[in-house]
């Protein structure tokens, strides 16, 4: 089992990233699951155009890592950030630049991150559009970390005791349910009824 871990903040060390990285250590711990964390941090996606569709020479190159890597994982963990109420503009470019070759009928778990009280406007978000065409199947469950600044932290003097005991047991339980969603549309994918150039893109 390999699980895809996408930290969706341009921010340099933030908070997100930090919880993708517990998230990766977390599943690190079942030695059946392999992990690949890809961060936006820094901006490391390109915008959009056209070139990606034409197969530009400098898209390929920049593209046919990340492809690769999210072809062979069979699961994700999307990360979002609430920035002024929305999804982070790199993490929705990174759908524009992924589709449905690498994230079709893969279950994905979102992870919301706010700095207060909110983070339920990018879950709303990310389940309303980024599945159209990609057609990832996000699961039921999601987990919204708030105040995130007191959540995580390696030094647990940082963290307020009831809120990190509860969120970290909730992830946990969280990837678990993920982990069976993965193992179940597997078999889904290997049937063959999702195969497709007809119906290429989602109504």
């Amino acid at each position: 089992m390999k699980i895809a871990i996408i930290s969706g903040s341009h921010r340099l060390k933030s908070q997100s990233l930090k919880v993708a990285t517990h998230i990766q250590e977390t599943l690190d711990k079942n030695t059946d699951t392999e992990t690949w964390l890809f961060s936006l941090e820094g901006n490391p996606l390109p915008l959009w155009d056209e070139g990606v569709w034409d197969g530009e020479q400098k898209w390929l190159d920049i593209l046919t890592p990340i492809r690769e890597q999210l072809s062979s994982c069979d699961a994700l963990v999307i990360i979002t950030p609430e920035w002024h109420g929305q999804v982070p503009a790199g993490l929705k470019n990174f759908f524009l630049l992924f589709g449905k070759n690498e994230l079709a009928d893969k279950p994905a778990l979102i992870v919301a991150v706010s700095s207060g009280i909110g983070g339920s406007y990018p879950v709303a978000e990310l389940r309303m559009s980024s599945y159209k065409n990609s057609r990832i199947c996000y699961i039921p469950e999601h987990v919204i970390i708030r105040e995130v600044e007191s959540i995580l932290n390696k030094n647990e003097a940082d963290n307020d005791a009831r809120s990190d005991s509860y969120i970290r047991e909730r992830l946990q339980w969280s990837l678990n349910i993920l982990n069976e969603y993965a193992k179940a549309l597997k078999q889904v994918r290997e049937s063959g009824v999702t195969q497709t150039d007809k119906f290429g893109n989602g109504m």
